[in-house]
């Protein structure tokens, strides 16, 4: 198995902090655009897409702030991450996502993030 490669991308979304965390937090917000269906049990959470599923440990969670998520079968350290950025000055909310990826899927993956997370701009109503 290849080494993943860690990256990073950014998004702007016009939102609350707090808004923002409860669809980046619950499984009832991730069901709303990261997912199909979302179950959680304690820090467990099982992602379906198409009937097929995925479990991921929530690893860590600083409310209105971000959180970290690795997937089960995952033994190589990776993880993914939400984190909401406010501008000091002009009070901007950003999504910051950190993410893993074998080098030559680093595009695709990307590509898919900006998919699901165009489906929570249209939820949050944000542009």
């Amino acid at each position: 198995m290849s080494e993943k490669t860690k990256y990073e991308i950014e998004f702007v979304i016009q939102s609350s902090p707090q808004l923002l965390y409860q669809y980046l937090s619950t499984p009832s917000g991730l069901s709303e655009w990261f997912a199909d269906n979302v179950n959680s049990r304690g820090e467990l959470f099982k992602f379906i897409w198409d009937g097929a599923e995925e479990e991921a440990k929530l690893l860590k969670r600083k409310s209105d702030e971000f959180v970290r998520f690795a997937w089960e079968e995952n033994e190589d350290g990776s993880y993914f991450e939400m984190k909401i950025i406010v501008d000091e000055i002009t009070k901007d909310v950003s999504l910051f996502i950190t993410d893993f990826a074998e080098e030559d899927e680093i595009d695709e993956a990307k590509m898919l993030w900006q998919n699901q997370v165009t489906d929570l701009k249209q939820v949050l109503g944000s542009k």
